[in-house]
Parts: C-alpha cells; structure tokens; sequence
C-alpha cells in the first residue's frame, strides 16, 4: 500500500509545454506514472511527446482525461491561480512545485482550500489535498512519481518519509536504500509559511496505513509545524519515528533558506522542536547522515 498516490493515479501537468514542467513530464512519464494530460492555455489540441493531450484549461483536462490529481510548474506569479483552478476542477491531490510564490496569493489559496475541505467534511467526501508549493513532490516507490525527486534512488519497502526540506529528503531515501530499506511513500511538503500538507496531515495517513511500518521526519527551524508534530507521534502513533531538524546552528531572527524557516520571538527554534519530538518518543538524527541509522535502531 501507500498513501495519497499510486499505480492508478491519474495525473495532469499544469504549464507542461514550458521549461520545467516539459522537462520533469517526461521524467514521470518515464519511471511510469500516468501522465494522462497537459494545461497551457492556447496550446490546448497539442500533443506533448506526442501522445500526451494538452488542454487550455484544468476543467476540460480533467472531463477529457479522467485525471484526478494535478501538478503545477507553472512561474510564480500564476501559480496560485493555477492551484485554484485545479481545486476547481476537482483534482482530488494538488502538488505545487513552484518556488516564490508571494505570501498573499497563498492566503487566498488557503482560504479557498480550507472552505472546500469544510464542505467535503460535512457531506463525508474525501478531501482535496495540495501538496507545496516550494517541494519536491510526492513518490510512491515503483508505481508513481509527481514532481523533480529522482527516482533511481528510490526502494519499493515499508518506511514512509515526510520532509520540509528536498534535499534532505533525498538523502534520506538514499541512506535507506543503501541500507537495503524501502519506502512506502514520500512526501515533500516544502518549506513555505502558507501551504499545504504539514507533518500531522501525513503522519496521520502514515499511522492509517498497514503498510508503512516506520517514518523518517525531517523539519526545520522556524513555525510550530514540527511540535504539532510532535503533539500527533505522542497521542495517536504507534509506529517508530525518527527525526533530524536543520538549521541547529541558524543566528535567531535571521532567514535561512525556505521562507518559513525564519526564528522569530525565540520561537521556532532547533532545540525546542527537537525536545517536543524527544518528549514524544522520536528519536533524533544527531546529524543528517543518521537519519536512516537512527530509524533502523528503532525498528523491531
């Protein structure tokens, strides 16, 4: 099993026939996720790679193609519309790749996400989820890959990752793949202070699934995303985790990196997250080359 995405996922790429989004399709298309359409407006009756449907719009893509869950590597300036317009359409999963969107655009996202997720609540509907943006996606190892995370490194197994950072994502999934430790889904969520998925949306779905026996949950400074977090593994899981939080060494009050990884007040620091997760019963990476070591050490 897996969460959120998988061999049926039906997927549809917002600004595919620009420079990224063309690039990082065919790399979907070629680990093997069905990419069933593509949306650039007046491009649409395009094939791109010549098989590949391209639609003006979300709605049409999704009535042509069946496609269920969207991503976007549309510039930022558009992106947020992009995301609303998928919500729109119905795409049960969004996953925004573009980085820099401004603060404000995400407000609205947010408040129209919200308000539809509240909806789907009171008529018992699955919710719409949005992934991002500023991540790197989601893959589940083997069946399906939405966004820029390489696939070889990947392992088809039981150990779920949940990450604010792309990078450290990777190299957690390469520690466990040399180790000889698969995954069962990874998710980068990213790093911005308004988005979508946070660590206690996917820890919930990994503690739901049967198949995913472990996580590895990598934070950073700044925000409360992490002691939510922590809040979560302490009252609802039973399942091993293990943690690593960068930035241990970030100057309070100065940004480092993502937009969100910002201490302000003497809040959101390293130490605090780590002894939230510790108290919690995480285990903490001393060092990003731990990460998978130190999930290992906790597995029965």
């Amino acid at each position: 099993m897996s969460v959120l995405v998988g061999k049926n996922t039906k997927v549809l790429v917002q600004g595919i026939t620009g420079g990224a989004g063309s690039f990082h399709a065919k790399q979907m298309i070629e680990y093997g996720t069905k990419v069933v359409a593509g949306v650039t407006p007046t491009r649409g009756g395009e094939k791109f790679e010549g098989k590949v449907p391209v639609f003006d719009t979300v709605e049409r893509a999704v009535k042509e193609s069946g496609a269920d869950t969207s991503v976007i590597f549309v510039p930022p300036p558009g992106a947020a519309d992009a995301i609303l317009e998928a919500i729109d359409a119905g795409c049960a999963l969004v996953v925004c790749i573009t980085e820099g969107i401004p603060a404000m655009d995400m407000i609205k996202v947010r408040h129209v996400l919200e308000a539809t997720q509240a909806e789907q609540r009171a008529a018992g509907k699955p919710l719409t989820r949005l992934i991002g943006p500023n991540c790197p996606g989601i893959i589940t190892p083997g069946a399906c890959k939405i966004g820029i995370m390489p696939g070889h490194i990947h392992k088809e197994g039981h150990i779920g990752v949940v990450s604010r950072s792309g990078t450290l994502t990777y190299e957690a999934v390469g520690q466990l793949t040399s180790l000889g430790i698969g995954q069962s889904t990874c998710v980068g969520i990213g790093g911005d202070p308004v988005a979508g998925m946070d660590f206690v949306d996917v820890l919930e779905l990994f503690q739901a699934d049967p198949d995913t026996h472990g996580v590895i949950m990598i934070g950073e400074i700044g925000g409360g995303m992490e002691e939510r977090g922590a809040k979560f593994i302490k009252e609802k899981m039973n399942k091993p985790v293990a943690c690593f939080i960068a930035g241990t060494t970030a100057p309070p009050g100065k940004r480092m990196g993502h937009a969100g990884a910002i201490i302000a007040g003497g809040k959101g620091t390293a130490a605090e997250k780590m002894k939230a997760l510790e108290n919690a019963g995480a285990k903490i990476a001393p060092t990003p080359s731990d990460m998978a070591s130190t999930l290992k050490s906790m597995m029965k």
